[in-house]
């Protein structure tokens, strides 16, 4: 495995940011279970995922808030009209009738892990894939984690730290 974080085996530099795109009334167990064997097909630890992404006219659909929450992390949800802009590589004519937008779980994922700003630049990792029902898509992209490194503090930017400071 690279130290870079290229092996998508490894979580690399930064975190994973599943999106997520639903049908209304979708059950929190029916988003789990494509996340769960989403993260499983491509090797990606279910420990580095740092948030849920969405459209924010998703996020308040119950299955997808109990979604993040059981996985214990933040939803990140963008405006459709700030997702139109994100290029994708698998459109959905479902999102764009539905939302304005062709992609809500691909966009979310690469809005959410560019959202902190600088390197490492969002990665789609793992493309848009459909749940058997057709009620729950769902992508994963890596960027920037804001987690603390496990076991304690530390310098987490993408940048060299500032000088010290002078006493």
């Amino acid at each position: 495995m690279s130290g870079g974080g290229a092996d998508r085996g490894t979580p690399g530099p930064g975190g994973l940011f599943v999106g997520v795109g639903a049908r209304r009334g979708v059950a929190a167990g029916e988003v789990l279970e494509l996340v769960g064997e989403v993260l499983a097909d491509a090797g990606l630890p279910p420990a580095g995922v740092v948030a849920l992404a969405t459209a924010e006219e998703k996020a308040g659909e119950p299955g997808i808030v109990a979604a993040a929450a059981r996985l214990g992390v933040p939803l990140a949800a963008r405006p459709a009209r700030e997702l139109a802009r994100i290029a994708v590589p698998t459109p959905s004519p479902a999102a764009l009738a539905a939302l304005g937008t062709p992609s809500v779980a691909e966009a979310a994922a690469l809005a959410a892990a560019g959202a902190l700003g600088g390197p490492p630049e969002p990665e789609l990792l793992v493309p848009r894939r459909v749940s058997g029902t057709g009620r729950v898509t769902c992508a994963v992209a890596r960027g920037r984690s804001a987690r603390l490194p496990a076991g304690g503090g530390g310098y987490t930017g993408g940048e060299e730290p500032g000088p010290p400071a002078r006493r």
